[in-house]
């Protein structure tokens, strides 16, 4: 057994070596704290185009920019929805100064009508500071029992709507030399699941146009950042398209299990502030199968196609 002394002596390297990392991790969390705490400043005044802001994640993604000052511009469908965000919003109880949101009712799948509607917002704010894709629609159904239109509108609503509007208000943010654009991808969009083929399809699509776009306006001084979240808990189950079309009208497990809206929300926030290029939000599993598909795929094949079998 160890002399007193020698038992001492190991006790005041363990506290030195664990002073040694704790001193350093203090240090860090306080700076990065500082870091955070002075770009959520810069926030203030940025005008915030959100999409899919009528609920989920889109509603809490407003809830943190408008907290931080920005001037919220609520896109979706559902007006009456839209307005009842709005009145949320008015009534947090802010330290710092605020802006009355404004309400542009909009519909990603109708392509031509987005030109029109970037206009009237540029009309009322002057400018365009962050965009953020996040209106979208889900899919449940085996790749042959989903019809084409299915395929067709979930890419429209998905993808297309997303570059169209992308699209639209690039010249301005080129123009003023700065922006940033927010893509809210998924792991879907990184790893094909199946039974969600269109879903994943469209997804992976956003993923590769965004990595084209970021080269392209990164001299302009524009950014681009793609989200892609595992699970959260919002209505996209249920609100998703089956293979024929209707609604699937269930609120799966994974979903109800998932991340918060506002867990979500509060990391894409931190995101843009420090303008990184792609964030992952998930739990430890999906990260491993994204390896998988990355480096051996064969095992991530076999790993899908056990859990097709298990679907089916």
């Amino acid at each position: 057994m160890p002399s007193w002394d020698v038992r001492t002596s190991y006790w005041n390297i363990g506290s030195s070596l664990s002073l040694a990392v704790t001193i350093p991790f203090i240090i860090y969390k306080v700076m990065r704290a500082v870091y955070l705490h002075r770009s959520f400043r810069e926030l203030r005044g940025k005008v915030v185009v959100i999409t899919g802001a009528s609920s989920g994640l889109g509603e809490a993604l407003a809830h943190e920019f408008y907290k931080k000052g920005c001037l919220i511009v609520l896109c979706a469908r559902r007006r009456q929805e839209l307005d009842r965000v709005r009145e949320d919003l008015l009534k947090i109880q802010s330290t710092g100064p605020t802006h009355h949101p404004i309400i542009m009712p909009l519909d990603l799948s109708d392509i031509n009508s987005l030109e029109t509607a970037v206009t009237k917002i540029l009309e009322i704010t002057g400018h365009i500071d962050i965009l953020i894709n996040n209106g979208g629609v889900s899919h449940r159904g085996n790749v042959i029992d989903t019809k084409p239109d299915v395929d067709i509108k979930i890419m429209v609503v998905n993808y297309f709507g997303a570059v169209a509007l992308t699209k639209a208000i690039l010249p301005n943010m080129i123009k003023q030399k700065q922006g940033h654009i927010v893509q809210i991808s998924s792991i879907q969009g990184l790893i094909g699941l199946p039974s969600r083929s269109a879903y994943c399809a469209s997804k992976h699509a956003l993923q590769a146009f965004s990595d084209s776009l970021r080269a392209e306006v990164k001299d302009s001084n524009i950014h681009v950042t793609v989200v892609s979240p595992g699970y959260i808990k919002t209505h996209l189950s249920e609100n998703a398209l089956t293979g024929t079309g209707n609604t699937y009208g269930q609120m799966d497990e994974t979903t109800l299990s998932g991340y918060t809206p506002e867990y979500v929300a509060e990391c894409i926030l931190t995101a843009v502030v420090k303008k990184t290029k792609e964030v992952v939000i998930s739990p430890f599993l999906p990260k491993i199968a994204i390896f998988l598909r990355r480096f051996i795929p064969h095992l991530y094949f076999v790993a899908m196609s056990r859990r097709a079998r298990k679907t089916n």
